[in-house]
This record gives structure tokens, C-alpha cells and sequence, in this order.
């Protein structure tokens, strides 16, 4: 199995910490992670313009605490405490909206688990209808995008055939998206589906400039001989939002870094921490800022 997988098993409780935990004196993070930074470097390699976030399950509290470590992002997952959902009121979809526009802080995506690798013709037309629900969400509450994903390749279809049906369904996704301003990401999930090659078939079989794939750190399966250049670049030019997870799990960020920043990325890499689901709020204050200043050496050119 992946890892993405087991990561949201504690993101719950990871963002619960991090909206609990007092945040007086996060100087060193706000330093850290500062957006008006950039590294020129005399060979000419380009500076960092991405930025950090976070992906989480909470809201109220979550957009302060985003604020105090400096943090520029969130990507708000579907069925959790932050309420951010379809059966929302128009009400309170501008309230939603207003409180992000009203901070710094950018409502980036809303991560749902719409999937339409499955075999029943009927459930991925529901699925097709969540996610245009979604979609209506995201206009309405200010998100840039919205976010699903594959879950993997059953048994009794042949691959091809799994994801050349992602891939159409994905398109129609995309074109709903389009007409009311909202991009459509693939997370780079799911057992088989998961592989770069495989990702690069939805994103050919989805053909749509508005849709695009979420970097999800995948490891070791990114990895070739160490590496993620090559499954990088196969999806290199559909890459729109970037999960990232433990930075010394060894995974090869600044390998990762260096790649996104040489291709002029310039939107959001969120975490998606274990650490993050420590029970002491300290502990979870001082692992933000560490991770803030060992992701912000990471970026560097």
C-alpha cells in the first residue's frame, strides 16, 4: 500500500494539535517561512517562489495558528470539523469565504474523495455528481481548487481500461470546474494508480487544460534509483499543488525542491505530517518550527 494512506490516518488529529496549541513567540517560523524571501545565487539558479501550507481538517481556529507560524495555505479535507461542506447555505458559504478573505491566508483546495476508478458505472456517476457539487462549494467559498482522486486498479479490469475511465471522468470534472473558475487536481494515490506512468495515463486520457495532479512524496514509490526526476517529469507540466510529508523520512526534497522551483512552480507544497499528531501542544508548536526552518534550507537555491 501507499503512504498517503497511513499520513491521513493522523491528520486529524494532527491539525486538532496544531489549532490548540498557543503560539506566542513563533518568531523563528515567521522568519522562516516569510513569502518575500528569495535566494538569488550568482550561478543564475532561480530563486524559491513557492510557498508553504497546511493541509487540515479544522477551521475555526486553524486560519490564526496558519497566520502565527506563517504558514500561507490550507487545503481543507472533506468530512471533518472545519464544516466546509456541500450541504452548506449561502450564508454560510460567504461567511466561510470572508473569513479568509479577511486574512492572509489563502483557502487553496477542497480535498475531496470523489474516485471514479470503479468498476459500477453507477458509482462513478455519483461520484462525478459530488465532485460538481464541490465544485459549485469551491466558487462560492473562494477555493482555487478542488481535489480527487483514484483509490487504485481493480482486479477484474485491466488497468488501461480503469484509467482511461479516470481519465474521462476526470475531464468532465475539469469542465464543470472551468466554468465556474475552479481548477480540478488528481492526488497521485491509490495502490497502482499511485505510479507516475499511471498518473501520466489519467492526465492524457483527461486531456483538459483545467485539470492538473497533486504531488503527493510518495515514498519509496517515486523513487527511481534514489531519484523522483524521472516520474517528475512525466508529470511535470500537470503539476498544480504539492503534498509533502516528514522531511527526514528520506525522501529526497531538495532534489524535489530544486525540480519544482527549476520548472517555475510557484503555488503551495502543504504538509501532511506525523509529527504534527503529537498529544503535547508544545511538542506540536516546536516541530512547526523546526520543520519550517529545515523545509525553508530545503527550498533554498
Amino acid at each position: 500500500m501507499d503512504k498517503p494512506i497511513n499520513r491521513r490516518q493522523l491528520l486529524a488529529s494532527s491539525a486538532a494539535a496544531l489549532a490548540a496549541t498557543a503560539v506566542s513567540g513563533a518568531g523563528y517560523a515567521a522568519q522562516a517561512t516569510s513569502p518575500a524571501r528569495e535566494y538569488v545565487r550568482r550561478d543564475g539558479i532561480p530563486p524559491r517562489r513557492f510557498k508553504l501550507g497546511l493541509v487540515t481538517y479544522n477551521l475555526p481556529t486553524i486560519i490564526q495558528r496558519c497566520q502565527e507560524l506563517h504558514l500561507a495555505a490550507v487545503d481543507l479535507r472533506t468530512g471533518q470539523k472545519h464544516g466546509v461542506e456541500p450541504d452548506l447555505s449561502k450564508t454560510q458559504r460567504q461567511e466561510v469565504r470572508k473569513r479568509f478573505a479577511d486574512s492572509p491566508v489563502v483557502l487553496w483546495c477542497l480535498g475531496t474523495t470523489c474516485q471514479f476508478h470503479e468498476p459500477d458505472p453507477a458509482s462513478v456517476a455519483r461520484n462525478i455528481e459530488e465532485a460538481k457539487r464541490f465544485i459549485e462549494l469551491a466558487h462560492d467559498v473562494g477555493a482555487r481548487g478542488i481535489r480527487v482522486r483514484p483509490n487504485g486498479l481493480p482486479k477484474e479490469v485491466s488497468p488501461d481500461k480503469t484509467l482511461e475511465q479516470i481519465g474521462r471522468s476526470v475531464r468532465t470534472c475539469g469542465q464543470a470546474a472551468a466554468s465556474m473558475g475552479v481548477e480540478l487536481w488528481v492526488e497521485v494515490h491509490g495502490s497502482g494508480t499511485c505510479l507516475p506512468p499511471n498518473m501520466r495515463k489519467i492526465m492524457d486520457a483527461a486531456d483538459h487544460p483545467n485539470v492538473g495532479a497533486i504531488w503527493n512524496s510518495n515514498y519509496p514509490l517515486d523513487l527511481v534509483d534514489g531519484s523522483v526526476e524521472t516520474g517528475f517529469k512525466l508529470l511535470a507540466d500537470k503539476i498544480k499543488s504539492v503534498h509533502i510529508n516528514e522531511l527526514t523520512c528520506g525522501y529526497p526534497y531538495r532534489e524535489l525542491f530544486d525540480l519544482l522551483r527549476n520548472r517555475g512552480y510557484d503555488r503551495y507544497t502543504l504538509i501532511e505530517a506525523q509529527s504534527l499528531a503529537s498529544p503535547d501542544p508544545q511538542d506540536t508548536l516546536r516541530f512547526a518550527r523546526y520543520y519550517a526552518a529545515l523545509w525553508d534550507a530545503l527550498s533554498r537555491a
